[in-house]
């Protein structure tokens, strides 16, 4: 018995694995949010002092490791350094069996990495449960992981990193070479409408108001959500990706007295609005024409 028909027999299996993949996923997704943004701002650190030809005083210390990539150093509690072993870094139940806190210090754990790996569990059980045991799932699953990267890393640093805005718009144009979503036709459309409607944005807004109202990579996400789902589906995301924004942000100026001019990542809205989009796009078309229409 192939596993494609195993699990095509076992329906339930199929979930289960899909679940503890995906915790598994989101405990690797905790560390690529956290060490992504420290690895580049290093390397722009680095061109700076060789353009400038500085001499770099970097200081190499325990919270400033001289290696520092997606798998070394070792995961260690931030405050006692203490390497976390293998039964410590159990997706949600090691959260839960040391009560929240470090083993060793006691320090408090941030309650968002437990979080980030029930929703990438949770997501990609639903993506297995819609699509079934097939390619695309892993591409759409590929795609969702990103998107939930993009989305912290936007979050707290007001980034999308070009690392995985780039590559998952070629994957959206490669797959739909295949047809899988969409016609490879729609998929270039996609790409460019997309990149060039927040373009436009940018410049107009910028025109007008003398300042920048969002980032370039804005432009590159939602490109590459073009090239997953065609230009076709660029005014449901854009359309959901700003009501969202907007009542968002009134409502954290209005109820938290946050100031207006300090910027708003759109790049959550925009990933938020188009994973909705991928999965329920037809839900979606139905509800716009019931109210609208």
């Amino acid at each position: 018995m192939t596993i494609a028909t195993f699990f095509a027999t076992y329906p339930l299996a199929l979930l289960c694995f899909a679940l503890v993949l995906g915790l598994i996923i989101g405990s690797f997704l905790n560390v690529v949010i956290y060490r992504l943004p420290v690895m580049m701002q290093r390397e722009w650190t680095e061109q700076c002092h060789e353009f400038l030809e500085l001499e770099d005083d970097h200081k190499k210390t325990s919270d400033n490791p001289a290696t520092l990539n997606l798998a070394k150093p070792d995961s260690h509690c931030p405050k006692c350094k203490h390497e976390l072993t293998a039964f410590e870094n159990i997706p949600i139940l090691s959260y839960l069996l040391q009560a929240g806190k470090c083993r060793n210090c006691k320090a408090p754990i941030s309650l968002r990495y437990p979080l980030i790996e029930a929703v990438t569990g949770i997501v990609t059980l639903l993506i297995a449960y819609q699509y079934g045991y097939s390619w695309l799932t892993l591409a759409i699953l590929i795609l969702t992981w990103s998107l939930i990267v993009l989305t912290m890393i936007d979050y707290d640093h007001q980034l999308l990193p070009d690392d995985i805005t780039i590559p998952i718009l070629w994957l959206g144009l490669i797959i739909n070479y295949f047809g899988l979503i969409t016609t490879l036709e729609a998929a270039v459309l996609g790409a460019v409408a997309g990149y060039l409607i927040l373009w436009a944005v940018y410049w107009l807004f910028k025109i007008l108001t003398g300042k920048e109202g969002m980032g370039q990579g804005d432009f590159k996400l939602l490109a590459a959500l073009g090239a997953w789902m065609g230009w076709q589906a660029l005014p449901q995301i854009i359309l959901l990706s700003s009501l969202i924004g907007a009542l968002i942000g009134i409502g954290l100026i209005l109820i938290k007295g946050r100031d207006k001019n300090i910027p708003i990542p759109f790049g959550p809205y925009l990933a938020g609005a188009g994973f909705v989009s991928l999965l329920w796009n037809e839900e979606l078309a139905q509800l716009y024409t019931a109210i609208f229409m």
